[in-house]
């Protein structure tokens, strides 16, 4: 069996100053207060003798590489990203259109109502009610407005929804 693996396609290069600020928060927790931590320890570990039976120093050489390779992929995913801020495009948008960063109240076939925040790919993961914009709920809800009926295909089979409700702000409308 090999080891290839295909490389996976990027998300969406979108992000709202909350999650940029996560991402950022994260990278700076991990070069400046991990990384260093964990050198210490390693060259601690190197200190003591013979590396080869040493387990402090392989796995804090392991966990170095982990940082390393996590910081890297945090300051390449920064670079890239197109900082959304919801509230400074508001007047620049159709408040009946469902966009990014929108809070959207769903109705299904039953007539359950929920609310989803539509959020880029690296920070659907901050709160249960956020979705991607890449997920298949995500995409089919985009571009459509108010009332609108919305056909998802999900692995369960296929939902009709309604699009009840279209808000934008930092936090989800108390209304249901």
């Amino acid at each position: 069996m090999s080891r290839y693996r295909p490389p996976t396609t990027p998300g969406s290069k979108y992000i709202t100053p909350q999650g940029a600020g996560r991402l950022r928060e994260e990278l700076d927790l991990l070069w400046r207060v991990e990384r260093p931590r964990v050198t210490q320890s390693v060259s601690e570990a190197a200190a003591q003798g013979d590396r080869s039976e040493n387990a402090e120093y392989t796995y804090g050489k392991k966990r170095l590489r982990e940082i390393d390779s996590r910081v890297r992929f945090l300051r390449k995913r920064l670079e890239g990203m197109t900082i959304v801020d919801v509230q400074s495009d508001s007047a620049r948008r159709d408040p009946r259109r469902v966009y990014f960063g929108a809070w959207v109240e769903i109705q299904d076939e039953t007539g359950e109502s929920r609310w989803h925040r539509i959020v880029g790919p690296d920070e659907f993961d901050l709160s249960p009610d956020y979705i991607s914009m890449d997920s298949p709920l995500g995409r089919a809800l985009l571009r459509r407005q108010l009332d609108e009926e919305v056909s998802v295909a999900l692995p369960g089979g296929t939902r009709r929804l309604i699009i009840t409700a279209v808000h934008y702000g930092l936090t989800r409308p108390e209304r249901s």
